[in-house]
């Protein structure tokens, strides 16, 4: 079995994705930062390094949780897309059972 489909934090984005409670893509996630609808935001390990930068310090300003997970292929199959470097879930509820996921993780 693959790994993506055993992992929860994934598995869980995806229902996020299906229940409209998530925007992807450099743009919109900081959009959804910017405009304060984000609650999480999830960047890619191997999105670039500027791009890392820029979330991690956006979201420090913002005070928005920011977590480096997975990579940009696991990321954008989860929600049903090719590559995504960023997303910003934007629903309370889920975001904070994501981040709990994370935390273990870490």
């Amino acid at each position: 079995m693959k790994k993506a489909l055993t992992d929860k934090v994934l598995s869980m984005l995806g229902l996020c994705a299906r229940a409209r409670k998530l925007v992807s893509g450099e743009f919109s996630t900081e959009k959804a930062v910017k405009t304060g609808k984000a609650w999480l935001v999830i960047v890619a390990g191997d999105a670039s390094d500027n791009t890392k930068k820029l979330f991690q310090n956006k979201c420090e300003f913002y005070e928005v949780p920011c977590f480096i997970y997975s990579d940009k292929q696991s990321l954008g199959h989860s929600i049903g897309n090719e590559m995504r470097a960023s997303l910003a879930v934007t629903d309370e509820n889920f975001a904070s059972e994501l981040i709990k996921r994370l935390t273990d993780l870490q």
